[in-house]
């Protein structure tokens, strides 16, 4: 039977502009708001600011706590709106059109002072819900505030210019000149670079920077998770959150689409509370399914770790492997472009201005493997190409894996395919190289050391992206590879308890 009486809330319904510029489901915003102090919403005089407002659902949200917070306070329910809409919520849309709507999700008028606004104490159309437009202040070809680049992004002043304004000034306490005791938000997220395709810089970690500065009390925005070990334009950001003892709550979903249904989003987000007046561990939530995976209380800085661990299960696996002295696997895993060859050789040879290659086996000749039109495909090489990197490598046995590994970032999907490189043979930059070895058994024992669980689950420890560069294995512990390698043998010989293995042989998959 159909509900007739069924009016589903207007804001979560709401496509999303863009991957950088996506809603934020009112379902998500409460779960936000839920880590704050309830006793905010009971106070008067507390401030809160969403300094990125698009569908005003932040500002909203809290609108109707404080209702409920402040009914004994302030009974009269016209007072008790003009109060909160006038002192107590304040926003800064990211564009025009995000103004209007705000406005329209907070004071049920796309003009604050309108015949229809439930607030009836404004003077201004904008309410508290300010949209200036803002130009980039370009120097050397890119914005001295976000980095965008001006070849792109300098236009016509009729054109959206994506010059956020809190991020656009030197003085952005001078926006309302007031202090808050809230920020909250959802800031967008990215900023085409003019780079190659549909290459861009991260974003949101700009939002959050002036946000600390500006000292409220509380601070909570959801991000991309992509922070958690750097990466473009992330370094300086991941050192600041991860040496911040005031961050006191994390969840994180490494899978984006749970938060925002059909948006992808690299590396999954998260959101945070950072409370200025505690110090101390972080309690960190897994996410998976709608479910709450896992919480831990840790700090958010492993010993000997340079990024954030999003496994919590995890941890004690690797507190006990770091009792052990040990080297890293990372250091057998080689660069990008092992012998110097980028993933388009195979399909663009003219570009790099190099001999043709062949699509028969040459006699003493080599054989390189690569990609062609999204499949896996070998080619091959006189003795006497002129190869670009490691040549002394090529007529060893070593062990290649694709540099990429993507199954939607579920990482309990995953599994590498690695495979043994014999003498003679080659890759693009598709693939890594591990070794090189004298000796087949060697490079066969490494493989066999790749393949376990114990091994993935280490790998995983820092992989946040489709990416597997040689630092995603720094945690890998190394083995001696004059002997062959199962989880058996690991699991004994780094003491593993039964609760520690029967995790690692539940959540990764098994080898095809």
């Amino acid at each position: 039977m159909v509900n007739i009486n069924y009016n589903p809330d207007v804001l979560s319904c709401l496509a999303n502009l863009s991957n950088d510029e996506v809603f934020t489901p009112p379902s998500m915003v409460n779960d936000i708001l839920d880590m704050l102090p309830q006793e905010l919403f009971t106070n008067k005089a507390t401030t809160f600011l969403d300094p990125v407002s698009k569908s005003g659902v932040f500002l909203r949200e809290i609108a109707k706590r404080l209702m409920v917070g402040l009914n004994a306070e302030i009974p009269d329910q016209q007072e008790r709106i003009n109060h909160i809409f006038k002192n107590q919520i304040y926003g800064i849309a990211i564009t025009e059109l995000t103004a209007l709507l705000s406005r329209r999700s907070v004071y049920c008028s796309k003009a604050a002072n309108g015949k229809y606004s439930i607030c009836d104490t404004f003077e201004s159309e904008k309410g508290n819900i300010r949209f200036d437009v803002t130009q980039h202040t370009w120097k050397n070809g890119k914005c001295v505030f976000c980095s965008a680049s001006e070849e792109v992004y300098s236009r016509d002043k009729q054109l959206e210019t994506h010059a956020y304004q809190f991020i656009h000034t030197d003085k952005p306490e001078r926006l309302f000149n007031m202090k808050f005791d809230v920020i909250i938000g959802n800031p967008p997220y990215q900023l085409s670079d003019g780079g190659a395709k549909s290459s861009a810089s991260p974003l949101y970690h700009k939002f959050v920077q002036v946000a600390v500065k500006l000292n409220p009390t509380f601070l909570a925005m959801i991000i991309p998770g992509r922070w958690f070990s750097g990466g473009k334009g992330l370094d300086q950001f991941r050192d600041e959150m991860l040496q911040d003892n005031s961050i006191k709550e994390i969840h994180d979903f490494q899978i984006g689409e749970e938060c925002f249904p059909g948006i992808r989003i690299a590396g999954g987000v998260c959101y945070f509370l950072r409370d200025k007046n505690y110090s101390g561990d972080c309690k960190f939530s897994s996410h998976k399914s709608g479910k709450v995976t896992s919480v831990m209380k840790r700090p958010l800085l492993e010993r000997s770790a340079s990024s954030l661990i999003r496994i919590n299960e995890g941890i004690p696996i690797l507190r006990k492997v770091q009792e052990k002295a040990y080297d890293s696997f990372s250091s057998l895993v080689s660069p990008r472009k092992p012998f110097g060859f980028a993933t388009d050789f195979l399909k663009s040879q003219e570009k790099y201005n190099l001999p043709p290659i062949s699509d028969k086996k040459l006699k003493g000749g080599h054989s390189i493997l690569g990609s062609l039109n999204y499949k896996r495909t070998k080619k091959y090489l006189p003795s006497d190409y002129p190869v670009p990197r490691n040549k002394d490598d090529i007529d060893k046995y070593k062990v290649f894996v694709s540099m990429s590994l993507d199954n939607g970032f579920d990482w309990s999907k995953e599994r590498l395919q690695p495979f043994v490189g014999y003498p003679g043979e080659l890759v693009t930059e598709n693939f890594l190289m591990i070794g090189p070895f004298e000796d087949k058994n060697t490079a066969e024992n490494v493989k066999s050391y790749m393949d376990t669980k114990f091994f993935h689950l280490f790998l995983f420890l820092k992989k946040v992206s489709q990416h597997v560069t040689s630092k995603v294995y720094e945690f890998i512990p190394m083995q001696d590879f004059s002997e062959e390698w199962t989880d058996e043998k690991l699991y004994k010989k780094y003491g593993l308890d039964e609760k520690e293995m029967v995790f690692i042989e539940t959540m990764i998959k098994p080898m095809e």
